[in-house]
């Protein structure tokens, strides 16, 4: 009875999906380029410099249950597709640095990109940086997912704690 409630409570501590963990991964080919273990309110950047003023941009985005939620983008000049001014509950500001601020607090499923060219789209986490075209070619479409894995996916995953 023993050996087979610890068998139960085994299995479970390593198969059930308990872990909530920042997937990237190919959209064609589903396959996987990065994960990391995350924490519920975690939050990481995208950052990328922007195909018309040739500037760069800071995504930050946070962790929200079993979504993401886009936190605000930072950007030091106006241009092109650049916000400029406060609209529909979004606020345009001035942050302590003098860069402006997008503050967007918008929930979404996931994120999804093309890996850009001359872009360089990195990711930043924990004080790491990971430009995304050591991960895969330029061109190509990513997703970025919260998904719950369990320990052995963790470790079959090589996921970053």
């Amino acid at each position: 009875m023993v050996a087979g409630v610890l068998v139960v409570v085994t299995a479970f501590f390593l198969f059930y999906p308990l872990y909530p963990v920042l997937r990237v991964a190919s959209v064609k080919k589903a396959e996987p380029l990065f994960c990391a273990r995350m924490a519920e309110g975690e939050e990481f950047v995208l950052s990328f410099i922007h195909s018309v003023n040739k500037r760069p941009v800071y995504d930050t985005i946070r962790v929200d249950g079993n979504h993401f939620l886009i936190v605000k983008s930072r950007f030091d000049s106006f241009g092109a597709g650049m916000p400029e001014a406060s609209i529909d509950g979004m606020q345009l500001r001035f942050d302590k640095d003098g860069w402006l601020e997008w503050i967007v607090n918008r929930p979404v499923p996931e994120v999804t990109l093309f890996v850009g060219w001359v872009a360089n789209h990195s990711l930043h986490l924990r004080g790491q940086t990971f430009p995304l075209t050591d991960w895969i070619a330029p061109g190509t479409l990513i997703s970025l997912r919260i998904q719950r894995a369990s320990h052995v996916e963790l470790w079959k995953d090589g996921c970053m704690r």
